[in-house]
């Protein structure tokens, strides 16, 4: 089990020094698992915090990002397109920065799905289960979503880490940093699992109430 943290010095120096390249080095080391599953933990409950404080927050957040990152890909797109038919002009970075926006866009887009519970919903069969049955398939629900995160955050955390460290500069661009975007990848799956432990809690206060558990998800509804 203390395999599991070697190396946890290592990753806190790196962090406490702003070192990308020390940082990337750092996160081949094991401990990188229980550290990123104990911060992601943290930001989630953090983040719960912020939805518990602020209502407009825990309705818009999610699907303001998605929309503001929609039009901005398709305004780039749009204006592009004239542009490069119309003046034989175009910006470089006009196809470079679309995919990354698309990028936050999906992954802010899953949060406010586990939200709506319009992902892993399977209702239709739930329903005919006894109580027991349905409360059992939501936390399983939750712990996959959890256990499926906690690999994304650890994952993308490297992923990230490693291009800051060799100053990947989007292409098309003179300064803008590819590690901007790919932030949001491990960002987004902790507002995830701020929505599965969010529902988790309402799932288990319906239980204890004798409450309906299982509810038609409706894509797009609120």
């Amino acid at each position: 089990m203390t395999g599991w943290f070697h190396g946890t010095g290592e990753i806190l120096d790196a962090l406490m020094a702003g070192d990308s390249w020390m940082l990337s080095e750092a996160m081949t080391q094991p401990a990188i698992w229980p550290l990123s599953l104990a911060a992601m933990t943290v930001s989630a409950l953090l983040v719960l915090m912020i939805y518990r404080l602020s209502p407009w927050a825990e309705r818009n957040l999610e699907r303001t990002i998605m929309v503001v990152s929609y039009l901005a890909i398709g305004g780039i797109i749009f204006v592009e397109v004239i542009r490069r038919f119309v003046l034989s002009q175009q910006v470089p970075w006009s196809t470079t920065l679309p995919p990354f926006l698309f990028l936050i866009m999906t992954w802010f887009g899953c949060s406010y799905n586990v939200k709506l519970r319009t992902h892993l919903a399977f209702a239709e069969f739930r329903t005919a289960m006894p109580r027991m049955g349905q409360i059992g398939c939501l936390l399983l629900d939750a712990l996959l979503w959890i256990g499926f995160s906690w690999v994304v955050v650890a994952t993308s955390s490297k992923v990230v880490a490693n291009s800051a460290a060799n100053f990947q500069i989007m292409l098309g661009t003179d300064n803008v940093m590819q590690w901007w975007f790919l932030l949001s990848v491990p960002l987004a799956f902790t507002t995830l699992v701020a929505r599965v432990i969010e529902n988790a809690l309402t799932d288990l206060s319906n239980f204890r109430r004798g409450e309906t558990l299982i509810t038609q998800a409706v894509i797009g509804g609120d």
